[in-house]
């Protein structure tokens, strides 16, 4: 029964990923709307409500995702930007990589220090 529901996670989330690659090919807004909502989130929240039933962890939860939001943004920053000044594709992945980690490596750090627990 644990493999099943494991499966079925790892189904539905692959399934959103494809889902707004195959859109974004055909409108591009449609499929950054798709992949832009926290769906990701939103079923971690629920899986973690059906598994625990525990309201302050998903409280918890909820306030380290606000503070990791933030850093996730740099990629969707520095990616556009260095694409238009003429960077190729890859290497201007990998710097937007390595800057959002940087980044998340921060976040994760006020998210420890500064959030309090609910």
């Amino acid at each position: 029964m644990i493999w099943q529901n494991l499966l079925l996670r790892v189904l539905l989330s692959g399934g959103i990923v494809v889902a707004a690659s195959e859109i974004a090919k055909r409108n591009s807004l449609f499929g950054a709307l798709l992949i832009s909502l926290p769906l990701a989130s939103i079923m971690a929240i629920i899986w973690l409500h059906h598994d625990t039933g525990d309201v302050e962890q998903i409280a918890i939860f909820s306030q380290e995702v606000l503070w990791l939001v933030v850093p996730s943004l740099v990629l969707f920053i520095a990616l556009p930007v260095l694409l238009t000044r003429g960077v190729e594709f890859w290497p201007a992945l990998g710097a937007s990589m390595v800057l959002t980690g940087v980044c998340y490596a921060i976040g994760a750090l006020i998210a420890t220090k500064v959030a309090a627990p609910v």
